[in-house]
C-alpha cells in the first residue's frame, strides 16, 4: 500500500511539472453533434433571425423547466463562522412552458402535473390564436415534442402562421429560453421564496408575469448570427 502511494504521488509531481492541473472533468455534448446537420441548421438558424430583424417574423423560443423546494443556490451571502443548511426535499415539481423573444416578451405556462405532448400542444394552441404576425417556435428534440399528435399538430399550426423549427441535436446553448430559466434558479429567486411550496409557486409565477420589467434579459449580440452576417456580406 504505501509502495502504491508513494509511486502515485511521485506520478502527480511529474504531471506537475509538465503542466498539468488535477481538476474535474467537463462533459461534452457537442462531440455528439452531426457537424453537417448542426452547420445547416444553424444557418437556417441565422436566416430567422434576419427575417425577424427585417420585420417579416417573430421568433420565439420555447422550452420546459421544473422548479421544486430543492433550490438551485451553492453560494449565497452567510455570517462568518457559521452556515447556512439547506434540507434537500423529495417534492412535486412546478412545471413551467415559456416562450420567449429576444425582446423578453414572454408567454407562460404552469402547471403541477408532468408536462407531456397533450399539455404542449394545448399550450401552443392558445398561443397561436392570439399570433397577429407570421412566427416561428424555435424548440429542441425533446420526445413530447415530437409525438404523432405534436407533428400532425405541426401542419395546422401553419394555417394560422405558426411554424415550429427544431434545433440541432445536443445544442441547449442555442435555445435562448435557457438563460431565463438558469437566471430564474441562481439570481432571481430568493433563499425565502423556498420557506414552502406556496411561496415557491408565487415566486415564480411573479417572475414570469414580469419578463420584460422588473426581470429582463440583455441577449446582445448572438454569436452564431453575428458570424452568419459576416459570412453573409463577404459571400
Amino acid at each position: 500500500m504505501g509502495l502504491v502511494f508513494i509511486q502515485r504521488a511521485s506520478e502527480g509531481i511529474s504531471k506537475k511539472k509538465l503542466g498539468y492541473r488535477f481538476r474535474r472533468f467537463r462533459k461534452c455534448i457537442k462531440v455528439c453533434q452531426d457537424p453537417e446537420k448542426y452547420e445547416a441548421l444553424v444557418r437556417q438558424l441565422c436566416e430567422l433571425l434576419y427575417l425577424e430583424e427585417q420585420g417579416y417574423l417573430k421568433l420565439y423560443y420555447g422550452d420546459e423547466s421544473g422548479f421544486c423546494l430543492d433550490p438551485c443556490l451553492p453560494y449565497g451571502w452567510q455570517p462568518k463562522e457559521e452556515y447556512i443548511r439547506i434540507a434537500p426535499k423529495k417534492i412535486k415539481r412546478y412545471n413551467v412552458f415559456g416562450l420567449l423573444s429576444r425582446d423578453n416578451h414572454l408567454q407562460a405556462y404552469a402547471s403541477e402535473h408532468t408536462m407531456n405532448g397533450d399539455m404542449i400542444i394545448a399550450f401552443l394552441d392558445d398561443f397561436a390564436n392570439q399570433l397577429t404576425q407570421k412566427t416561428v417556435v424555435v424548440l429542441d428534440n425533446a420526445p413530447i415534442h415530437h409525438t404523432k399528435e405534436f407533428e400532425e399538430k405541426i401542419v395546422r399550426w401553419k394555417e394560422q402562421d405558426l411554424y415550429i423549427f427544431f434545433l440541432p441535436t445536443y445544442s441547449p446553448h442555442l435555445n435562448l429560453i435557457e438563460t431565463l430559466w438558469r437566471k430564474a434558479k441562481y439570481e432571481w429567486l430568493k433563499p425565502q421564496d423556498y420557506l414552502c411550496w406556496d411561496s415557491l409557486t408565487t415566486a415564480v409565477d411573479n417572475i414570469m408575469s414580469n419578463v420584460g420589467n422588473a426581470f429582463s434579459i440583455n441577449f446582445g449580440e448572438l454569436k452564431h448570427y453575428t458570424q452568419f452576417k459576416t459570412s453573409f456580406i463577404f459571400d
